[in-house]
């Protein structure tokens, strides 16, 4: 981790992201406030596009309409740069304003469902602009025919991107995106009502803040590498890296924040079993069973018998299990989808005088590191109250201490 140089300020980043927290939670019902955070941490990641590696997209998904999604949209124009609403925009266009030399824009995706399915072909390339685009230097690949030549041409396709839509989105979205599962409001949630006219003047007001604030905190952004939480890897990493980093710099209550907002969406996104294949929904259930029998004390806790672990599974509710093409699972196909991660069956030993064809827990450890989220990595409860302002019980690292103790604030 590298820290930023720079002279002791006040919190003046921490002091711009509260008011940005409260702008967006004036118009915006969210279904938590790990989702708050986020879109507030987001909305100043685009401000910094030259600082990072790679952007995450903010995907506000909601299974019925009237849920607020683009409501989040049109809150979030009035706070980043260059925004492009991007309804029935042409796939050249998008490309061509992620080019223009007066600087990167901020894409606003209504209604993204519509650029998936098996209907839709005619928006592959937008699709590849939202797939591609997360990572700085991607480009477009394209061959211009200039009168008898053909010439190669390549777009840039780096750019911020949100997007709203009903229902779920590919894989190849959802896993560059921080996931906010919109709801309908409540009768007890009020919200104000949103008019831009009225707004536009306190948005820009904010926009132009966070202009400012990202400018000077830049050259510390740059070169800042964050901790992450416990747990959080790989790609997941990649899109949380950025709005960590913000908060850091910022400072305040906001490293906290941040990562137990982190925590919190990136572990409902794992944790949903209704959204992963098949054969990783068998390895989380059989995870489970075995730690089930591990709290039970059973001498043999270590072993399971096929039959008795087909059993576990189709007692687990709202499973798939006990309905496999009308019947149970059966041995033949738990074994087949559990091939798929290199564990097979053979003798085990269930009782002291009785060995049965089943599993053994070690067989299953490299499946579970591979493939599952950690245990430890859970939604953290005590998260910020948003009236008392009191942290949750996140511990910020000694180095990011050291970053708001002399940091660029």
């Amino acid at each position: 981790m590298t820290k930023p140089n720079g002279a002791s300020r006040p919190l003046i980043g921490a002091a711009l992201l509260d008011d940005i927290e409260a702008f967006l939670g004036r118009f915006i019902a969210y279904p938590n406030d790990a989702a708050r955070v986020a879109h507030a941490l987001w909305c100043a990641h685009c401000h910094l596009m030259d600082c990072w590696e790679s952007t995450p997209r903010i995907a506000f998904l909601s299974p019925e309409p009237g849920s607020g999604k683009t409501r989040c949209l049109e809150v979030t124009e009035l706070l980043v740069p260059r925004p492009v609403t991007a309804i029935n925009c042409s796939s050249a266009y998008l490309f061509r304003k992620v080019a223009d030399k007066a600087g990167l824009p901020t894409i606003l995706f209504d209604e993204v469902d519509t650029l998936f399915g098996p209907k839709a072909r005619e928006h592959e390339e937008v699709r590849a602009l939202i797939n591609a685009g997360h990572r700085r230097g991607a480009v477009a690949g394209r061959c211009v025919v200039k009168g008898k030549r053909v010439e190669i041409e390549e777009l840039p396709a780096y750019a911020a991107v949100a997007v709203a839509g009903l229902g779920d989105l590919p894989d190849t979205i959802l896993t560059r995106s921080v996931v906010v599962n919109m709801l309908r409001r409540r009768r007890d949630e009020p919200i104000e009502p949103y008019r831009r006219r009225a707004q536009a003047p306190e948005g820009e007001a904010l926009r132009k803040r966070l202009e400012d604030w990202g400018k000077a905190s830049a050259p510390a952004l740059a070169r800042y590498v964050p901790e992450m939480p416990e747990g959080v890897t790989d790609r997941n990493a990649d899109v949380w890296e950025a709005l960590i980093a913000i908060a850091d710099v910022a400072g305040g209550r906001w490293p906290e924040l941040a990562r137990v907002s982190c925590v919190t969406l990136v572990s409902a996104a794992m944790g949903d079993k209704h959204k992963i294949s098949l054969p990783l929904r068998l390895l989380s259930d059989i995870r489970d069973i075995f730690i089930e029998r591990e709290a039970l004390g059973s001498e043999y806790h270590f072993n399971i018998s096929t039959a008795h672990l087909i059993e576990k599974l189709v007692d687990i509710s709202e499973a798939p299990w006990g309905e496999m093409k009308g019947k149970p699972i059966t041995p033949l196909r738990l074994s087949r989808l559990l091939r798929k991660h290199n564990v097979q069956s053979k003798q085990v030993r269930v009782s002291k005088d009785t060995t049965l064809k089943g599993y053994q827990r070690d067989d299953f450890h490299d499946a579970w590191e591979r493939n599952l989220p950690p245990l430890c990595l859970s939604p953290i409860e005590n998260e910020t109250s948003e009236t008392s302002g009191t942290p949750g019980s996140m511990a910020v690292s000694g180095a990011v201490r050291d970053l708001l103790n002399g940091g660029v604030q």
